[in-house]
């Protein structure tokens, strides 16, 4: 029985960690910040266009895929300068490529959300 107690309050530890990593960088850091405040205006304009259950499923995972790029590339680049504080070619080219995985969520997002709306603006265009 210790060992489920065990396996619980590790689980539990382990969700607090991630929480406090969450409220950090929704709170610290302005890339996700923004992408945060854009998720919610596109959520507020699904409201308002009347999503159905999968347009709302798509762009639900979209906003989430955008934040967690935005996340990935965040730990990325303070891995970096952690390992290397001053300037170096390599590190230069590693953040580059770790900027490219928010760069391609971003692309998908808006595709996706052109998808959605742009049909439902000529609706009310026409």
């Amino acid at each position: 029985m210790e060992s489920k107690d065990n396996f619980l309050i590790g689980r539990l530890k382990s969700f607090k960690y991630a929480a406090k990593g969450a409220w950090i960088l929704i709170t610290t850091e302005h890339s996700i910040i923004v992408q945060v405040i854009i998720g919610l205006i596109m959520t507020a304009i699904g409201f308002m266009m009347n999503l159905t259950t999968m347009e709302w499923l798509f762009q639900i995972i979209v906003i989430g895929l955008v934040l967690v790029a935005e996340a990935a590339n965040t730990a990325i680049e303070y891995l970096c300068d952690f390992i290397h504080p001053e300037h170096h070619k390599k590190i230069g080219f590693i953040k580059d490529v770790a900027a490219g995985i928010p760069f391609f969520a971003s692309i998908f997002a808006m595709i996706i959300g052109l998808i959605i709306y742009i049909p439902k603006f000529m609706i009310i265009i026409n």
